[in-house]
């Protein structure tokens, strides 16, 4: 077996997981399948979970698409893969919960190749995962990066985390709006010093996201909310919307390769509300939240 299917295998059994956690978590509602085919090269196959007892919506694709020519976002970035063919598999998530106290969360892990003349001339692995609280928990951010700098340990331990957890915070920042778009936890790309090793943090970073979000669902999945707290969920999703939109390198490389448009956007909630000049009332819950998206060390060290 091609070390490429060896991550592919990994991948499909990956999303396989997860859907079966988070269905069993859920107890209302089943992901839909809908497979699918991309005219350029390749396919994958998107699950959907809506209008369940927890998940408002709940999204994972898996993808794996070839091309023989990167898009413009990929190839300003890497110049010297201009006129490469290039093949990428991936699982990516985005559950976007009922309940206003439990927090919305998105999660990558991927693997890209670029060839000439049939030759392999780069790989990288790239992932992570992060959190976007709207009413945060101090003990829920503290397991989350618990859990993210554990799984770190056997591949550089507090170095690793710190510089992933770094990249995290840098990469999901709407410029626009001066904040973290949540809470951060790891992010990482052009991972491509060892393929064993790599490949195996992959493998620590894709199987440590159930560890990571599955005690939060059970800790506020039935928090009592009123329509305060749903309104302010409305209108921070919309956050959400505005980073994918705007910034989001994986959304823009989708669109951009001619990949499918409704499993690229899926990562969009099913509702989202804005509001002009909205400013929350003075030391409220929901001014809380801004104490949140500012980089911080949320494990008090170091």
């Amino acid at each position: 077996m091609s070390d490429f299917d060896r991550v592919r295998d990994y991948l499909t059994g990956l999303q396989d997981r997860i859907c079966a956690a988070i269905e069993q978590a859920d107890g209302g509602a089943r992901f839909v399948e809908d497979r699918w085919q991309r005219a350029e090269g390749g396919g994958g196959r998107t699950r959907v979970l809506r209008d369940g007892a927890v998940f408002e919506q709940a999204g994972i694709g898996f993808s794996d698409v070839s091309g023989t020519k990167l898009p413009p976002s990929a190839s300003a970035a890497r110049p010297e893969l201009a006129g490469a063919s290039w093949r990428a598999v991936g699982v990516s998530l985005v559950f976007h919960p009922r309940n206003p106290y439990l927090p919305t969360t998105h999660a990558n892990v991927r693997h890209f190749r670029a060839m000439r003349d049939g030759e392999t001339v780069a790989w990288w692995f790239g992932g992570g995962f992060d959190l976007t609280p709207f009413y945060p928990y101090d003990e829920d951010v503290r397991h989350w990066h618990g859990t993210a700098r554990a799984l770190c340990e056997p591949f550089g331990g507090e170095e690793r985390y710190q510089a992933h957890k770094r990249w995290c915070d840098e990469y999901f920042f709407l410029k626009h709006r001066n904040e973290t778009r949540g809470v951060g936890g790891l992010f990482f790309d052009d991972l491509h010093e060892d393929f064993e090793r790599d490949f195996a943090y992959q493998r620590a970073v894709g199987d440590g996201f159930l560890d990571a979000y599955l005690p939060l669902v059970q800790r506020r999945r039935d928090l009592p909310y009123g329509e305060r707290e749903r309104q302010f969920q409305l209108y921070r999703r919309g956050r959400y919307v505005e980073f994918n939109l705007v910034f989001d390198r994986g959304t823009l490389f989708g669109l951009q390769s001619g990949g499918r448009t409704e499993s690229i956007l899926m990562s969009l909630p099913p509702l989202v509300r804005w509001e002009y000049g909205y400013q929350p009332e003075a030391e409220s819950d929901e001014a809380r939240l801004a104490q949140y998206l500012v980089p911080r060390d949320w494990l008090g060290e170091g």
